[in-house]
Parts: C-alpha cells; sequence; structure tokens
C-alpha cells in the first residue's frame, strides 16, 4: 500500500509515465511470486506483433512532410479549392490540419507546423481572434480518425483487430466532426464572411501542379490498402520511401545533413510509445491474471444495466483520462480492460475504438491539463486563461459530435467490409 501511494506521489510530481508503469508491474509480480523476467518476456514480445513496424514508418514519414514546405502547399491548394466560399479561409483550416494530422500522427506537430501559416492567414482576413485561436488549436486534433493516423494503427495493435477495417470505421465519424466545425465556423462569421479570394481555374491547377509530389499519397496509402494490395505495414514502408525520395532527393527541401535530426526527431516518440507499449502490456497482463478486467465487470453490471449508459460512463471516464494522459499511453493502457467490459454490453469492438480515439481526442483540449492547449499557448504566446475561453465553444461542438458517435454504431459500422 505505501508503495503504490508513492508511485501516485511520483507520478503526480512528474515521473515518467514508463517508469511508473514498470515499477506497478513488478510489485504486481512480486506480490504474486512470479519471476520478474516475464516482464522483460512481455517487452521483447512487441517485437512479434505483425503490424508493429507501420508505426516508426508512418511516423518517419509524417516528420519529413512536416519539416518540408509540404504545409504551405497543403494550405495553398486548399485555399484554391475552398476559398472563394464564405467563410472558406476556416474551412482551410480545418480540412489541411486534419489532412496533415492523419500523416503525422501528432496533433501538436500540426499546431506548430500550419499555425504559423493560419493564424496570422485568418487574422489578416478579419476573423475575430479569439476565433483564430481556437479554430487552430481544434483543427490540431481533426485527424485522429483518418487513415493513416498513428493512434489509429496503436489501437488496432493492442485490440488486435484488423487496421484496414478500423481505417474505414474512422472515415464518416470523421467526416461527421469536420462538417460540424465547419457549420459552426461558417454561421459564427456569417455577418464577415468575405471570400479569400475570387476562384480561379488557373490558381486551382498552380496548386495542383505545386502538391503533384504529396497529392498521390492518400491514393497509395488507402487505395493500396483498401484494395488489398498492400498490407498496412507494407503501406507504410512505401510511404516513408516516397516521402524521403520527393523530400530530400526530388525537392530538396530537406538537406541531407538535416535528415539524421528528422529521423532522430521522430524515433523520440517512437521510442517513447514502444516503451509505454511494452511495459503496460506487462502491467496489463498481470492485472488480466489477478481478474481485474472482471472485478471491474462485476463491479459495472451492479450498477451500469444497459448499453446506452455504459456508454455514457465510459464518455466521461475517457474525457477525463484524456485530459490528464496521451492517447499513445491511454490506449496502450486502459483498451486491454474496456475491451472484455464492452463485449459483455455488445459494444462493436470497431465501434469501441472510433468511440474511444473520439473521446479521447477531446482530451487534448479539455482544461486543466489539455496538450494542445498548452501548445497553442505557447505557440502563439496567448495566456492559457485565454486559450481555454477561445476553444470552448469548439469543445462543445466535437462533443456533441463524439456522442453522436457513440449513440449512432452505424456512422462507425457502414463501411465495414464485413
Amino acid at each position: 500500500m505505501i508503495l503504490s501511494v508513492a508511485l501516485i506521489i511520483l507520478a503526480v510530481f512528474g515521473a515518467p509515465l514508463f517508469t511508473i508503469i514498470a515499477a506497478s508491474a513488478m510489485l504486481g509480480y512480486q506480490k504474486e511470486g512470479i519471476d520478474l523476467m516475464a516482464i522483460s518476456i512481455e517487452v521483447l514480445g512487441i517485437a512479434g506483433m505483425p503490424m508493429l513496424s507501420a508505426i516508426p514508418l508512418f511516423t518517419f514519414a509524417g516528420y519529413l512532410l512536416s519539416e518540408s514546405n509540404a504545409p504551405q502547399r497543403l494550405v495553398r491548394l486548399t485555399s484554391a479549392m475552398l476559398g472563394w466560399m464564405p467563410g472558406g479561409l476556416a474551412m482551410v483550416a480545418l480540412a489541411a490540419c486534419a489532412f496533415f494530422t492523419a500523416f503525422t500522427g501528432a496533433s501538436g506537430v500540426t499546431i506548430i507546423a500550419l499555425g504559423a501559416i493560419l493564424y496570422p492567414a485568418l487574422k489578416q482576413d478579419g476573423y475575430p481572434d479569439d476565433f483564430n485561436l481556437g479554430l487552430v488549436t481544434t483543427s490540431g486534433s481533426l485527424g485522429l480518425l483518418f487513415a493513416p493516423s498513428l493512434p489509429l494503427i496503436l489501437y488496432g495493435v493492442v485490440a488486435e483487430i484488423s487496421i484496414d477495417e478500423l481505417f474505414r470505421a474512422g472515415v464518416l465519424p470523421g467526416l461527421l466532426m469536420l462538417v460540424l466545425l465547419s457549420g459552426y465556423s461558417f454561421w459564427i462569421n456569417r455577418h464577415n464572411r468575405k471570400p479569400v479570394s475570387a476562384f480561379s481555374w488557373q490558381e486551382v491547377g498552380a496548386a495542383l501542379w505545386a502538391a503533384k509530389w504529396e497529392l498521390p499519397l492518400p491514393v497509395v496509402v488507402l487505395g493500396g490498402i483498401y484494395s488489398g494490395y498492400f498490407a498496412v505495414s507494407e503501406a507504410a514502408a512505401v510511404t516513408a520511401l516516397y516521402v524521403l525520395v520527393v523530400e530530400v532527393i526530388i525537392l530538396r527541401e530537406i538537406r541531407y545533413r538535416d535528415l539524421p535530426g528528422v529521423m532522430r526527431e521522430s524515433m523520440l516518440l517512437v521510442g517513447g510509445i514502444l516503451i509505454i507499449l511494452g511495459v503496460s502490456l506487462a502491467s496489463t497482463n498481470y492485472m488480466i491474471d489477478a481478474g481485474v478486467p472482471q472485478q471491474l465487470l462485476g463491479y459495472i453490471t451492479e450498477y451500469v444495466s444497459s448499453q446506452a449508459s455504459f456508454l455514457f460512463l465510459l464518455f466521461i471516464f475517457l474525457l477525463i483520462l484524456g485530459a490528464i494522459l496521451d492517447i499513445f499511453s491511454a490506449t496502450v493502457l486502459v483498451v486491454p480492460l474496456i475491451l472484455p467490459i464492452a463485449a459483455q454490453y455488445g459494444v462493436n469492438d470497431f465501434h469501441l475504438g472510433i468511440v474511444f480515439l473520439a473521446a479521447m481526442q477531446l482530451g487534448y483540449l479539455t482544461p486543466p491539463v489539455g496538450l494542445n492547449l498548452f501548445i497553442a499557448s505557447y505557440r502563439f504566446e496567448k495566456p492559457i486563461m485565454k486559450v481555454y475561453s477561445a476553444t470552448f465553444p469548439f469543445l462543445i461542438i466535437l462533443t456533441i459530435s463524439v456522442l453522436m458517435i457513440m449513440y449512432w454504431p452505424g456512422l462507425s459500422l457502414w463501411l465495414l467490409s464485413g
């Protein structure tokens, strides 16, 4: 008991999460008289996961894109295609950020990479400052439900379900979030909604030509996976190689001498995910052996009688969890525990995955410790309380969308092949 309290205190004071998880697993194994070598075996076991190679490959490709001029080309293209609409620049920001986050897998990278372009552009176009700040901060996490988002892949690995099908399940819920936020953006700026520019086929053509090397990426990734030509790991390898050749050799926007730095930064993220994944598997297996999921199920079924009630309680739990844990840590820690409980209430595995990730996405924006809130405060040099108030309307819209996704399972399951 004393050691458990000590671990909680260490976590509160900022000890690395993987050390807390590993220590708790060691305490549990020791308590049960299990050889601690079992933890090492679990850590080594992640090397045998067939989809694991997709994580570092997609992450590397995303970091290469963020370090190149791809964000500027993406903004230009979306502006040329949507900027003629009233309130079009807000929709440009939403679409560009969603696409970029899907490939980088990290919403903070999107805020840093695209925020410098979009925030001053929105201000110059006459949008209110609070709206601009809230829009750019919120948009950073919009692409997490679109392939080949890293959280989607990690969830598929942890839950041991088809990543291809999970990609399909995220399409319509992700579009719902985009549509609702676009509608809100249009409505809030209805009295000041001048187009960014007049529509021009010439500008569309020029923007398409400028982005000609990035445009094949969704076709390669999604077309290859859904056609059955590529497995997810193969699509990740092709994507990483393609982006490397384009950005380093053809366009030469990343110098050879900068390449090791990009690799190091991307693999730091991957290394953190894999360490947490390894020790979490050890911790999860101990909890399964100790019957924790069964105890939780027994407790929950005593008070919760319907699927609707279970989903609502899960939503509240994930909202709190997302505000204190990053999405990667929460996925590997919590998903193995909630899967058997959700199954007892008849919740489809793929629907649960989309609900989980959509709710965790809200955690990036949930005060007081939502990660995107602090990144935006630092990036745009705004007081954190101002960021809180600016993002609050967007948080409400996203909350409504998550509740719709939660209680409308067909939205997640309609595109599934089965």
